[in-house]
Formats: C-alpha cells, sequence, structure tokens
C-alpha cells in the first residue's frame, strides 16, 4: 500500500510546503483538499493548474485525490449539484489526480431511500463526465452515509465504474459498523481509505495515529487479508481544531506506525 496525508491537516500551507513534507517524511502522495481557502481550488487558472501539476511531478510526489465538498443526496435541483462535480472534475484532470471525493450530505428529514436515490442518478450522470476525463468520483462514508453499508445503498445501482467509495475509518466506527464489515460493502467500490486516530466516539479532535481508539490495526489487516493494494491516506483534522498538535511534527511518526502496521499484518 502506498501512503499520503491530506492538506487539511496543514490548513493554506503553500504547494512546495507540502511537497517538501511529503518527501522529508517518505509519502508518496497527497490528497488535497479544494477550497477556496487552499492554495487548490476550482478557481485556479490553467496555467496554475499546470504548474501545481509540474511542481508535484519534479518531486516525484502524486496527487491522489482531490476531496470536494459536493453533498451528491442533497435535496433541490441536480443541475448545481452536477456543475459542481463537472468543476471538480476538470480541476483534478488537470492535476493528474485519479480520485474525486464527494459527500453524501442527504437531509434527515427526508425519507433515505428518497435521498440514495437522488445521489445514485446525480453520481450515475457525472460517472460519464469522469470516465471522459479519467477520473474516479468516490463517495466517503460520512455524514448521512456513515458505514459501508448505507454507502452501498447510493453505489450498488449507480453500477459504474468511474463511482467507488472512500472509507473514512471514523465514520463507521462512530456507527457502530466493524471493519470487516464496512470493507466487505465497500470492496468492489473501494477507491481508497483515509485513515485517522480520535480520543473517544465524544472527542473526536484529531491524535496522532495510534494514540486513539480507532481500530486501525484491524483495518489494516483486513485490507492485507484481502489482497488489497491502494492508497492509505492520512486526514488529520487541523483546520477543524485550531488547538491540535501541528501535523508537520507528527508526520515521520505516523508513517512509521502505518508502516509497522503494514509489516505486522503481512
Amino acid at each position: 500500500m502506498k501512503l499520503a496525508f491530506s492538506t487539511l491537516g496543514v490548513p493554506g500551507l503553500p504547494v512546495p510546503e507540502v511537497l517538501a513534507l511529503a518527501t522529508a517524511h517518505g509519502y508518496h502522495g497527497v490528497e488535497l483538499r479544494a477550497h477556496p481557502e487552499e492554495p487548490v481550488h476550482p478557481g485556479l487558472s490553467p496555467a496554475d493548474r499546470a504548474r501545481t501539476a509540474a511542481l508535484f511531478k519534479e518531486a516525484g510526489i502524486e496527487v491522489l485525490g482531490v476531496a470536494g465538498y459536493t453533498r451528491v443526496a442533497a435535496p433541490g435541483d441536480d443541475a448545481p449539484v452536477l456543475e459542481e462535480i463537472r468543476g471538480l472534475l476538470g480541476l483534478a484532470h488537470d492535476l493528474g489526480a485519479p480520485f474525486l471525493r464527494v459527500f453524501p450530505g442527504a437531509d434527515p428529514a427526508l425519507p433515505p431511500e428518497e435521498s440514495d436515490a437522488v445521489a445514485a442518478r446525480r453520481l450515475g450522470t457525472a460517472a460519464e463526465d469522469a470516465a471522459a476525463l479519467g477520473v474516479r468520483i468516490l463517495l466517503e462514508t460520512h455524514d448521512s452515509h456513515p458505514t459501508g453499508a448505507d454507502a452501498i445503498r447510493v453505489l450498488g445501482p449507480v453500477g459504474h465504474r468511474q463511482v467507488g467509495a472512500l472509507w473514512d475509518v471514523m465514520h463507521p466506527w462512530l456507527g457502530g459498523e466493524q471493519p470487516a464489515q464496512t470493507y466487505a460493502s465497500l470492496s468492489p467500490h473501494l477507491g481508497y481509505v483515509q485513515v485517522k486516530d480520535i480520543a473517544s466516539a465524544e472527542d473526536t479532535a484529531p491524535l496522532p495515529l495510534g494514540a486513539g481508539v480507532l481500530p486501525l490495526t484491524e483495518c489494516v489487516d483486513v485490507l492485507s487479508r484481502h489482497g488489497w493494494d491502494g492508497w492509505l491516506c492520512w486526514e488529520y483534522e487541523k483546520r477543524w481544531h485550531e488547538t491540535a498538535a501541528p501535523l508537520p511534527e507528527l508526520l515521520g511518526p505516523g508513517r512509521d506506525h502505518l508502516v509497522r502496521l503494514l509489516g505486522e499484518a503481512a
């Protein structure tokens, strides 16, 4: 498996400094948070996109994915949602990223089957654009659809290879799902895995990997046991928890922890 980290852990850090961290600490890739407050977002000019892609290539670091915030199950018209996805797909393509992350974001007041159908319809439509650009859209286990069982209710009906799943290890655990269950649901669709650690279900502020309660060992074990060889991406939510320890000083020990887990699982 290859290792990456998300720029959610280093809010606003310029791309050259992000790449320096990845190189110094032995990470193979970076997940880029696509938001206007970040250096990389859909408003980037073609020239800036080309320069960013060139920086990654020169550093020998891959752009794992573009982490967008589109909520594909949100109520309302399809058109604005699809327009947002297309903009993010174009950004991912221009940066050479194979994946685009989206959220479910259903309204809890609506019947789940209604929201599932909306999300599946939109993702099915967007899949054609994704295929043309060579980017895969990944629905994250998050918010209204925290478990693998929830996500598969959307992904199953879509049935398109350009639409898959992003397994954020925290949300299925919070939803009471064991790693083996999550993997069983998502394995036909799995794009990559976001790892992290927290103190408890009540305290989800980010911790160094291995310092909390999330079942990272079990997650790596189930992936290894099934011969999965994709990406593990550390999503350290510094942007939402300003008092959390700075990510740069944790990257080295975090990589060592993941390498140790991979070695033990092998």
